[in-house]
């Protein structure tokens, strides 16, 4: 599960678990992500940030592949398997949505593996700091023999510029080292350790918290920077003014 810690304006999202716990994203997880963020949300003010930890050796390493499979073998139907991963595919995008929507800067610390979906979890925050000691980033779904869901491949195009660096990423699922994943412009720093990662993103959510901007108008201009995948999630523009007119 997650919890949500407030300190000033500086709200911290840890996926909890222990170290073998791979935060993978089940209904339970995204409903309880979800449910974080919209707290947040709720408690919003000019100037609050938020970073997303994750206690263990993973990030996330994706959909709860084990849960579908679980839910399959109880109605004794492949087809059930399928339809349940289908549905976390579908419950995710809410993930997206929220921190697309979400009224503050966000910066996600990788302190271990983030593959599949937990990359996109990932990549879902606007910047994102990681531990060159013992993760890695990989899209196994090639390996696994899934297709992209269309909003992954919206979001990997919206955050990767280089064609080579998505398609290294995706055509030849390449597990990429901290250092790897900074020359694709994936991750904006790389740390010695996963501490240090995030105490990195702290000081940086730190900085961008002193500018104290109107959470309404930063997630606005979020939005506009990806019209593909704000189009595939349903979100739509919103004009906002000065209130000093």
């Amino acid at each position: 599960m997650c919890t949500l810690e407030k300190r000033g304006n500086l709200f911290i999202l840890t996926l909890t678990g222990d170290n073998k716990d791979e935060h993978r994203l089940n209904p339970a997880l995204i409903s309880s992500i979800r449910s974080a963020l919209a707290e947040a949300k709720s408690q919003a003010v000019a100037g609050s940030v938020l970073i997303t930890v994750a206690q263990g050796r993973f990030f996330s390493n994706g959909f709860d592949l084990r849960h579908a499979q679980a839910v399959g073998a109880k109605s004794g139907s492949i087809q059930a398997a399928k339809d349940e991963l289908l549905r976390m595919v579908e419950l995710f995008k809410g993930v997206v949505s929220d921190f697309l929507t979400l009224p503050m800067p966000t910066a996600a610390a990788v302190g271990g593996h983030a593959a599949a979906a937990g990359l996109m979890l990932a990549m879902s925050h606007d910047y994102v700091t990681m531990t060159s000691s013992r993760s890695v980033m990989y899209m196994s779904e090639l390996d696994i023999g899934m297709t992209l869901p269309d909003y992954f491949t919206a979001l990997i195009r919206s955050k990767i510029g280089s064609a080579s660096a998505r398609r290294s990423l995706v055509l030849r699922a390449t597990k990429l080292k901290a250092e790897e994943a900074v020359e694709m412009g994936i991750v904006d720093s790389a740390h010695a350790s996963a501490e240090e990662a995030v105490q990195a993103a702290m000081c940086l959510c730190d900085e961008l918290s002193k500018k104290r901007w109107d959470g309404k108008v930063y997630a606005e201009m979020r939005k506009a920077l990806y019209p593909e995948l704000c189009g595939l999630l349903g979100l739509k523009d919103e004009s906002v003014l000065p209130s000093k007119l």
